[in-house]
């Protein structure tokens, strides 16, 4: 996205990849779909410890903006829930669009590239250029732009490496966690969890004073779901979650009001109505000779208790599935030292960080697409 943009700008700009193929991340997201926006994008979705940072950016290039690029290729896309937009088809027709664009502005792209060494020089004008040593020769320019993203899924080629050299080049880095990842859970939660592995149900999860009202699922391992991976980024190790299982709903009123109507039947058929009966069976385990019991046998002391149960079980993971599985990186270059209008060093004039690897990460939904396209776009305009 940066390359196009500062290309049409008449700029003579080459990327350097070290993968084997341009854009994996965006092939494999969203099932294979690519979630690359959200229309309700605003700066209240992204965590930083700069919360204004990606103001100026999310402003000046909006999820509208992209859309009008993509509908130029004439991309089919849809609007799954809550403004996501994914490719109708397969994510490649999105990389085919930034690709397209990257041709048609003249870049120069070679991959299998890897890294060795990167030097910031200064000239006779004082301007600084950068001299750049890599396993397909060297190279040298005048900009230097860094989209290197984060740690998440190595297996795709991620790495430190954007950390380390804005490290290098003066620049805090702010710690780095995997985040919009499962949870891992440990002890008897972890036999529950791994006894409902393939289970999905509509849930509030909270951490804290935030919380999300998306899907939950189990794994063999613990926690997943979009529920899940939203509260991760707001979760730190230590922390309790706490999950309400029928949310917008009062447990008493809707079980009594089901008493009334039939109080022949047992407990765990009135709870079907509303939960998965292997979710019934597995969180009630300890409960039994309760959920056999018919309606007209329970009081309202144990339908409370069910209830308190239900509507705020806590627990404390004890850790994420890390960045093996993580979608972002929380956590990256600190902002106080780069500009948020062209996305340049305040340390190193012509050095950019843009996407992933500074200290923004979106919540699940697009969000981090767009920081990529916004970002990138912003950047594009002044390297």
């Amino acid at each position: 996205m940066c390359a196009a943009v500062s290309a049409s700008r008449g700029r003579k700009v080459l990327v350097l990849d070290h993968a084997n193929k341009v854009g994996k991340k965006i092939l494999m997201s969203g099932g294979g779909r690519c979630n690359f926006t959200n229309l309700y994008t605003d700066p209240s979705h992204f965590i930083s410890s700069n919360p204004h940072f990606c103001k100026s950016a999310l402003k000046r290039y909006t999820p509208y903006d992209f859309l009008a690029l993509v509908d130029g290729y004439k991309l089919e896309y849809f609007e799954k829930t809550l403004g996501q937009y994914f490719c109708l088809h397969k994510s490649k027709d999105l990389l085919t669009i930034l690709l397209g664009e990257c041709e048609r502005a003249k870049v120069d792209i070679r991959i299998h590239c890897e890294i060795s060494t990167i030097e910031a020089k200064t000239n006779d004008s004082d301007n600084p250029s950068f001299s750049v040593d890599t396993s397909l020769g060297h190279f040298s320019c005048a900009s230097l732009v860094i989209a290197t993203g984060g740690l998440s899924i190595p297996t795709m080629g991620a790495s430190g490496f954007g950390f380390e050299f804005a490290k290098k080049m003066g620049h805090d880095i702010v710690h780095t966690e995997a985040s919009l990842v499962p949870f891992i859970l440990t002890d008897q939660w972890s036999e529950s969890a791994s006894s409902l592995a393939g289970v999905s149900l509509d849930v509030e999860v909270s951490c804290g004073e935030r919380s999300f009202n998306e899907a939950l699922l189990f794994t063999h391992r613990g926690l997943s779901g979009p529920a899940i991976l939203q509260i991760s980024n707001y979760w730190h190790l230590g922390n309790e979650i706490k999950i309400n299982f029928l949310p917008g709903v009062n447990f008493v009123d809707i079980i009594e009001k089901a008493i009334d109507i039939n109080d022949q039947s047992q407990l765990k058929n009135l709870l079907s109505s509303y939960l998965p009966k292997r979710f019934i069976t597995e969180f009630f385990k300890k409960h039994e000779a309760l959920l056999l019991k018919k309606g007209k046998q329970l009081d309202h002391k144990d339908l409370s208790a069910i209830g308190s149960l239900l509507h705020e079980w806590t627990c404390v993971p004890a850790g994420t599935e890390g960045y093996r599985t993580a979608e972002v990186t929380r956590g990256g270059v600190a902002t106080d030292k780069i500009s948020s209008k062209t996305f340049e060093s305040a340390l190193v004039p012509n050095l950019y960080f843009i996407g992933e690897v500074l200290d923004v990460t979106g919540w699940l939904g697009g969000f981090n697409f767009q920081w990529a396209w916004s970002s990138a776009w912003c950047a594009g305009q002044y390297t």
